[in-house]
């Protein structure tokens, strides 16, 4: 993999992030109806929508991942906003005064801020949430490309149906979790294949 992540890749990843939340926004909440609070869907397109509006007309990726993070962490209720928040704000944090990211930089800040999900969620792979798409994504985009990332996270989400919650609202429901997608792993998904797109 020999990306660079520049302000234009970092703008175009977050406008991508934001048109596919949109797009699916219906479908995350449908999602979360099922096993949760039925708002992940409109939850992330209004956080996300906050993102959009809220980019500064200047700045390196890390200031951009920063104002992002921001909009989230203040627009997005329950828990996604905390948690995407928290895993932008990570991986701006990781590589703070670079004009652009090479390969092996995007890689850090994207297990920096997958190891901010694990202390903000307190959860772990296997328990249905969106880490169960990070993870995966993550060890393909160490050996692969961003498209084996983004291919990855999905299989990752698609894997949690069969999934017993142990994290969040939906391991309130015990058993009847079950056979139900976990709403934040599609949405992680998503962010995956917004990334590859921006990185193509």
């Amino acid at each position: 993999m020999t990306h660079t992540f520049g302000p234009a890749q970092a703008r175009d990843f977050l406008q991508r992030y934001a048109d596919k939340i949109s797009a699916h926004a219906q479908e995350l909440t449908d999602l979360d109806a099922a096993i949760g609070d039925a708002d992940h869907g409109s939850n992330m397109q209004r956080g996300m929508q906050a993102v959009v509006a809220a980019l500064p007309a200047e700045g390196n990726p890390s200031a951009l991942l920063k104002s992002a993070a921001m909009a989230l962490i203040s627009k997005v209720g329950g828990a996604s906003g905390p948690l995407y928040g928290t895993a932008l704000l990570r991986a701006a944090s990781s590589q703070t005064d670079k004009a652009e990211w090479t390969s092996e930089d995007l890689r850090a800040a994207l297990e920096a801020a997958y190891a901010g999900l694990i202390e903000r969620g307190k959860a772990q792979v296997g328990d249905k949430t969106m880490l169960d798409a990070w993870r995966p994504a993550l060890d393909a985009l160490q050996k692969g490309t961003p498209e084996a990332a983004a291919t990855a996270a999905r299989a990752g989400s698609d894997a949690t149906k069969a999934m017993l919650a142990k994290k969040g609202r939906a391991s309130y429901l015990g058993e009847r979790s079950v056979g139900h997608l976990d709403p934040g792993s599609v949405s992680s998904a998503l962010l995956f294949e917004a990334l590859a797109e921006a990185l193509a």
